[in-house]
């Protein structure tokens, strides 16, 4: 005997049963194809997003369905505040949203998808004065989506002070927990100290997306050059200070090389960087949300590369 999978969407109360949810795609696929069939959308060709945070899928080329676990409302305040604060104002093609709704406690989104290849499908295999292109393109792309005005996205939580001193202390037993050699830990405790004077606590914030990073951005390629196509995932968007958002390409994909930092920051606004600069992103890198130095900076061999915290921020941002 074949039990019909449930219509019903779980009360679920845990990351780790989400994430068990999430993969169990037999549970949950039937319920989102009711949800597309009840805004009288054609399920026919669906395709499920084995990564992302949340259950996602398309709807044939032209559509897709975000659906976020009450756990994580947030992302889906964030996602549908950042989507319509950003429509029609900028160059670059974000998702725009079709319908939205909430399916058993469960807020869901149905967005445009944009055209193009996923980044972290061609940043490999770019050559190295087209990654110097994209890059430069990313810094533009950051400063661009900080002039528009935060609006209510002003008022997401946390507030960038109160976030930015959760962040200092708790900083120096997460990268403990997560394995940072003892001669980067070593330098931990002046940098914190000096961080609340670096990085500005109380200045107008911007838009931060938080993850400026191939796997959340579109490619495009005319005539052998490849740009950016579309930017897309803004379940993590908060408002703070500008420089936040150079940490994900400067972590990912400068890889410390002279070209691509001057390239992303000279996009962004910035000439060459100074001491307090390297210093504060520094800060800021070791104060993200997502932070873990070992698993996230592309620079092949740089914890024998680097002797303390001043040199590794010279290794990160040369010049």
């Amino acid at each position: 005997m074949t039990i019909a999978p449930s219509r019903q969407l779980p009360d679920l109360t845990d990351a780790q049963s989400f994430r068990a949810f999430r993969s169990d795609a037999p549970r949950w696929l039937p319920i989102a194809l009711d949800i597309a069939r009840g805004h009288g959308l054609d399920t026919s060709a669906p395709h499920q997003f084995a990564t992302g945070t949340n259950l996602v899928i398309g709807l044939g080329d032209k559509l897709i369905l975000k659906i976020f676990p009450p756990l994580l409302r947030a992302q889906f305040v964030s996602e549908r505040g950042s989507l319509t604060q950003l429509k029609g104002r900028l160059d670059l093609p974000i998702p725009e949203i079709v319908a939205e709704g909430v399916r058993d406690g469960w807020p869901y989104l149905i967005i445009t998808r944009l055209a193009g290849t996923l980044g972290s499908e061609v940043w490999p295999s770019l050559p190295e004065h087209q990654k110097e292109r994209v890059l430069r393109h990313i810094g533009e792309t950051i400063a661009a989506v900080q002039r528009v005005p935060p609006g209510p996205l002003a008022g997401i939580e946390p507030r960038w002070d109160d976030f930015m001193r959760q962040q200092i202390q708790g900083c120096k037993a997460r990268h403990t927990r997560l394995g940072l050699a003892p001669k980067f830990l070593a330098g931990l405790d002046d940098l914190l100290r000096d961080a609340e004077k670096l990085i500005p606590m109380d200045a107008p914030p911007v838009i931060l997306i938080g993850e400026y990073i191939p796997e959340n951005f579109l490619l495009a390629c005319d005539d052998g050059e490849w740009s950016l196509a579309g930017l897309f995932d803004f379940g993590d968007v908060l408002a703070g200070w500008r420089d936040y958002d150079l940490l994900g390409p400067s972590a990912f994909m400068a890889a410390g090389r002279p070209g691509r930092v001057k390239s992303l920051l000279e996009g962004f606004g910035y000439s060459k960087p100074d001491f307090a600069l390297k210093r504060r992103l520094m800060a800021l890198m070791l104060l993200h949300r997502a932070s873990d130095l070992n698993s996230h900076i592309c620079i092949e061999g740089w914890q024998e590369q680097a002797d303390d915290l001043v040199e590794l921020q010279e290794l990160i941002w040369p010049g």
